[in-house]
């Protein structure tokens, strides 16, 4: 059929129209071929990402957290290998079987599972540190859109015997409290990562290169002995049981270089299992809590008598009837002693005598002698919480307040501070810097009191320990020990419960030449009548732990291996509370 001559069916349109058609499609395929160069040619950078993206994986390394070791080198903190699972929901597929497989090896009810997977959005955790075997037995289900990390978990050999000390670190591997969290920085070390190729299965088919190198965490060496850190845990825990006391507290120094050998609680926990645990168990008295200290503060006060020349150790002091009235107060004494020498004061522990000898000293002196010693201020070893108790400006003391310090009433130290203290006793009249990190060389420490006056304490303390003193079970067959006893009502709501105590020993050994200083604590000793003297309750620990550590020191007995005889129950002076 012959359009053209059709009047009706012959078309006629403009030439520039059939023109403008062709230069507009030439120009699509002009602005279509450019594109095309200058993705693949001068800018491939977003045709490679978007292909990466559905290949190509960078995973985090993670670094290996630093040992913890005791002083010996034994391993109190290792990371073990474990492993992650995680998921992209949009990406997960699996049967029903599987889904009731990967419940099953995580340990999730199905619901619980798909309720994780509906509300997340990109990625989202199944469960973090499983075991080796567990995170094989799921690989081998091959569900598409399920992957694997390595990671770390924190294992504590020790278990709950240095619970409190060394903390624990968290689900990242990260520092929660104790030595974990202190030195977080030091232990942690810097997280890798590399780039790999992925099937569609999620399974790794190649590693392409290393981003980031990853930089494990340094080891650290404590100053704890684990031997010495166990006995004092057991030897504790037994008084504590024995005692019914709420809690318990005990710290073990190296008077030579202020190291601290041995530091333990009670209540405690089990870091590697942390289902049940509570604030109580979490903390480390030691060193966050503090208390009244009774009448271990009482040689600091005859210190700086003897160091101002008020008295000397055979000075006599009234203590009359066994009380002493300071305006509407009245001090009273556990024993009516009479007339009684300065040395005789400590070795009984009489409130009357040292509240006498305080008020003859300028309040200044006193402060001055608590303030360098350490009370009232925190002893900056670097760990969390650590206390800096309570010691009140020396201007605001009134008479009564300045007398009821001197034996340990109105002043809040914690037991680590009092341990510190001591060592002034130990080292010759120098307070001894300390350390929860093994040293090499013994620091400088800080003179505090004479050689002189430290060697007179020291032979009072002796005193205090002997069958006529308040603590003759604190005494270790074999080695000459001075020390002594505390026992204070615990402050409730701004007054002293009448029932609740607070029961101390503080003691060195051997006496000729000091190697450790030890301080207990026992918290609320409800054992029967009579039993929450710091002598009958306190001081036994003192007994076994420092024989037994000065035997694991090799350190020589310096007075005859002859058997102890002790004093029988309830026949002991009882220091005045």
């Amino acid at each position: 059929m012959n359009y053209a001559a059709s009047p009706v069916l012959a078309l006629h349109l403009p030439l520039w129209r059939s023109r403008m058609l062709l230069v507009l499609i030439a120009s699509g395929f002009l602005v279509l071929a450019g594109r095309a160069v200058y993705l693949q040619g001068l800018n491939n950078d977003f045709l490679q990402q978007k292909g990466q993206s559905r290949y190509s994986r960078v995973l985090d390394i993670s670094a290996n957290r630093g040992k913890i070791t005791d002083r010996h080198g034994e391993a109190l903190a290792i990371s073990t290998p474990v492993k992650s699972v995680w998921a992209i929901p949009e990406e997960l597929q699996y049967s029903t079987q599987q889904r009731t497989n990967l419940a099953a090896l995580l340990e999730i009810p199905p619901r619980e599972l798909d309720k994780r997977l509906n509300d997340a959005s990109g990625f989202v955790y199944l469960k973090r540190q499983i075991p080796p075997e567990v995170a094989q037995r799921v690989s081998e289900l091959r569900i598409s859109g399920l992957f694997q990390n390595r990671e770390y978990r924190r294992y504590y050999p020790g278990g709950e015997v240095m619970a409190q000390v060394l903390g624990f670190t968290g689900a990242d591997d990260a520092g929660q409290e104790g030595i974990e969290l202190a030195y977080q920085s030091t232990l942690a070390g810097k997280s890798g990562s590399r780039r790999v190729i992925k099937d569609r299965l999620g399974q790794i088919v190649e590693d392409t290169e290393s981003i980031r190198e990853a930089q494990n965490g340094q080891d650290l060496a404590l100053a704890l002995d684990s031997r010495v850190q166990n006995l004092a845990f057991s030897q504790l825990k037994l008084a504590v049981d024995k005692a019914k006391a709420k809690a318990g507290a005990i710290v073990v120094l190296d008077a030579k270089t202020g190291e601290v050998l041995a530091l333990a609680n009670l209540p405690t926990y089990n870091p590697n299992n942390r289902s049940r645990l509570s604030g109580a168990q979490l903390r480390n008295r030691a060193i966050t809590d503090t208390f009244e200290p009774g009448s271990t503060l009482k040689p600091f006060t005859v210190a700086v008598a003897i160091e101002q020349g008020k008295v000397t150790p055979g000075s006599v002091i009234g203590t009359a009837s066994g009380s002493f009235s300071i305006g509407r107060a009245t001090i009273h004494d556990a024993h009516h002693f009479g007339n009684m020498t300065v040395a005789q004061v400590i070795q009984r522990s009489s409130n009357v005598g040292a509240a006498k000898i305080a008020l003859g000293l300028p309040a200044e002196a006193m402060w001055n002698m608590f303030d360098q010693v350490g009370f009232g201020s925190a002893p900056r070893l670097g760990f969390p919480g650590e206390a800096g108790g309570r010691l009140r400006a020396y201007e605001r003391w009134r008479p009564i307040e300045q007398a009821t310090m001197a034996y340990g009433h109105g002043i809040s130290v914690s037991l680590l501070q009092l341990a510190r203290a001591y060592t002034i006793f130990a080292h010759d009249g120098e307070l001894m810097p300390l350390s929860l990190l093994r040293v090499d060389a013994p620091p400088a420490g800080k003179r505090v009191i004479s050689v002189a006056t430290a060697r007179k304490l020291r032979d009072m303390l002796e005193m205090a320990v002997q069958p006529d003193g308040t603590a003759p079970r604190a005494r270790v067959m074999g080695y000459r020990v001075a020390g002594k006893t505390g026992t204070a009502h615990k402050e409730e709501n701004g007054t002293y419960a009448q029932h609740k105590y607070v029961s101390s020993f503080v003691g060195l050994a051997p006496a000729s030449d000091p190697r450790l200083v030890i301080a207990v604590m026992l918290d609320e000793p409800s054992a029967g009548q009579g039993q929450y003297y710091g002598g009958v309750v306190a001081a036994p620990v003192f007994s076994a732990v420092m024989g037994g550590a000065l035997r694991m020191l090799g350190v020589p007995p310096d007075t005859p291996l002859k058997p102890l005889e002790l004093p029988p129950e309830g026949s002991e002076i009882k220091e005045s509370v």
